[in-house]
């Protein structure tokens, strides 16, 4: 389970599942229905004249495109060490319809005892194996094992411009539709997951729960978004990576930008790594 960032370059765009469902199972909603139609029509959006000019130039300097943390920076990553070379991840963006007709998706509290974002929030997601087909295949693997999700229940739709970690994991966005939500019974693997929950996908494009502050790095100032959330009981924040992925997410399936603004800088990285090139919490 892990935080993520975006990126953009053609090269390594996301690889389409291998079998994407022309219709789904009678199970699901009418509701359900029309959201899966719609997202199969999604294509990423396409970089600028500017943008692949730029692209252009870097790949002949033998350089790596990647979009560190905001959706629509290309910046360039030095790619001669280890440090700079991502490995490919995939996450799942699980929607499935509520009790009042609302899209919801499945989220997943780390395990305090992880070494890493213990205790935080994010989606169920993980490293590509060897045996993936596809970045769907790896999400869907990963959700299994860390929260029990059958994969069998999961209609994957399509996929999401990549993200980039501040650790440099490339991470794809893999949405896929829950049809029925009472067969799914989560089973929260406790070296990984302390608690699974769900939250409505639109709460990450409207103000009501957020709040935010305004950080500065390797000269950028931008803005990191906080989702405070209660249920059951229990209170979650949702924020900075994931929450940007989720923003993208709610943006794309409602067909609407955010009712705030995000002010994502345009991060330049230097061609060594030091410790000031990780980027801060």
């Amino acid at each position: 389970m892990i935080s993520l960032l975006r990126t953009k370059l053609p090269a390594i765009l996301p690889k389409p599942p291998s079998s994407f469902p022309t219709t789904m199972s009678a199970s699901g909603s009418s509701r359900l229905l029309a959201l899966a139609q719609q997202l199969r029509l999604y294509e990423p959006p396409a970089a600028s004249p500017d943008e692949i000019e730029e692209q252009a130039m870097e790949e002949t300097a033998g350089k790596v495109i990647t979009q560190v943390g905001f959706q629509e920076s290309a910046t360039p990553i030095a790619n001669q060490s280890d440090r700079f070379r991502p490995k490919r991840a995939a996450v799942l963006v699980c929607i499935f319809e509520g009790d009042s007709g609302e899209f919801r998706v499945i989220l997943t509290k780390r395990s305090s005892r992880l070494s890493t974002h213990s205790g935080e929030v994010s989606l169920p997601g993980g490293k590509a194996e060897e045996g993936d087909k596809d970045d769907g295949d790896t999400a869907t693997r990963e959700a299994k094992e860390e929260i029990g999700l059958d994969p069998s229940l999961v209609d994957v739709i399509t996929v999401m411009e990549p993200f980039l970690s501040k650790h440099l994991l490339r991470v794809v966005p893999v949405v896929g539709i829950l049809r029925d939500k009472e067969a799914f019974s989560p089973e929260p693997n406790p070296d990984e997951v302390d608690a699974v929950f769900d939250a409505p996908l639109e709460m990450f494009i409207k103000d009501e729960h957020r709040r935010v502050e305004e950080r500065e790095w390797m000269g950028e100032k931008y803005l990191v978004h906080f989702f405070d959330y209660e249920t059951g009981g229990n209170k979650y924040v949702i924020w900075g990576l994931t929450a940007g992925v989720l923003i993208k997410a709610a943006s794309v399936v409602y067909q609407r930008p955010p009712s705030f603004l995000e002010q994502n800088p345009k991060f330049k990285f230097p061609r060594h790594a030091n410790t000031g090139t990780v980027m801060p919490h």
